[in-house]
């Protein structure tokens, strides 16, 4: 009770495939309210997963000061790096990145110290360009009981990059996002290792951002895609945003696909320039403006307007998409 499982990650990375001393066996279930680490062994017996080790929240605070664990990734050295959004306490300036080794063991940070981001959230590594980039969510202390627009204007909610040396853990550089790249979480570079370019989705704006490497080796970004707000009745504002809270991109870079929470649709867009994106499909699976919703939008001409939500198997998609999964081919999302 009060665990809040958000992301979920491995103890080995996909890179690891066929290599025989390793196995992706367990999954790693930060708890962000909580602070516990779940480790469960889905090799023992893949029907009935079983709880392997509990990570408790006490343990880290004591070694690291860190506390809301959100984010999990596997290294190549086999420790496990997870982004830790605040110190214990809820404090945003606490915040940084817990070490677990390959037993499961509180290591300590990452970062090196006075190098903590001014928020947390997701991260990501392209090690052929040594750099690592991480998200800014908010405060803790702010989002636990629950979102308040307030909190925004108060200056508990994010809005930066924050560009590390990989695997050195020293903060070079911050790339603040202004007005327009409010809330970003999700980060993905491309696949392609070679390349010095990936995106980040910020929510509240509904931009997906571009960042990338300048001639001079360090880095800048721009809005590569922009969700227009919807002008709406019987909703809480008289402006709606779409809120892209997940994207992924495809693995072989040809396309990337977001969605918006809100309006409920997803998107797929053709990144072939990456710089460019054009806009190639578009569904509505759930969202507060499907038909039979007490939610309308308004069309320039004053109409209003919902959209069509399919049934699956004769159920109703009641919520919004939200987190999604591309699978290997591309075929399915």
């Amino acid at each position: 009770i009060g665990d809040e499982l958000h992301h979920s990650g491995w103890n080995a990375c996909s890179s690891c495939h066929g290599d025989a001393s390793t196995s992706r066996r367990f999954l790693i279930l930060p708890s962000l309210l909580s602070g516990r680490v779940y480790v469960v062994d889905t090799a023992k017996d893949p029907r009935a997963p079983a709880l392997h080790k509990v990570v408790q929240a006490e343990d880290i605070a004591e070694k690291t000061g860190l506390g809301f664990p959100h984010t999990s990734h596997c290294l190549a050295t086999g420790d496990i790096m997870i982004s830790c959004l605040g110190d214990k306490e809820g404090n945003a300036a606490g915040n940084g990145f817990l070490l677990l080794d390959s037993e499961f063991n509180v290591k300590g940070r990452w970062e090196k110290p006075g190098h903590s981001p001014l928020f947390g959230y997701d991260f990501w590594y392209q090690p052929r360009h040594k750099t690592m980039i991480s998200s800014s969510w908010g405060a803790p202390a702010a989002f636990r009981t629950g979102f308040d627009l307030q909190h925004v204007q108060d200056g508990l909610y994010g809005r930066h990059l924050h560009v590390y040396d990989w695997p050195g853990g020293e903060l070079k550089q911050t790339l603040d996002l202004g007005s327009t790249g409010l809330l970003p979480l999700e980060v993905r570079f491309l696949h392609d290792p070679s390349k010095d370019t990936g995106y980040v989705g910020c929510a509240l704006t509904s931009n997906m951002v571009r960042f990338f490497k300048t001639a001079d080796g360090s880095w800048s970004h721009e809005v590569a895609i922009s969700i227009e707000p919807l002008k709406v009745r019987n909703w809480m504002l008289p402006e709606m945003p779409g809120l892209i809270t997940d994207f992924v991109i495809s693995l072989d870079d040809r396309y990337l696909y977001l969605v918006n929470w809100l309006h409920g649709d997803i998107r797929q867009y053709n990144i072939e320039d990456p710089a460019k994106p054009v806009l190639a499909g578009q569904v509505y699976v759930g969202g507060l403006l499907q038909k039979g919703s007490d939610v309308v939008y308004v069309t320039d001409d004053d109409k209003e307007e919902q959209y069509a939500v399919p049934q699956v198997k004769g159920h109703r998609l009641r919520g919004g998409p939200q987190m999604i999964q591309l699978s290997l081919d591309g075929k399915r999302v």
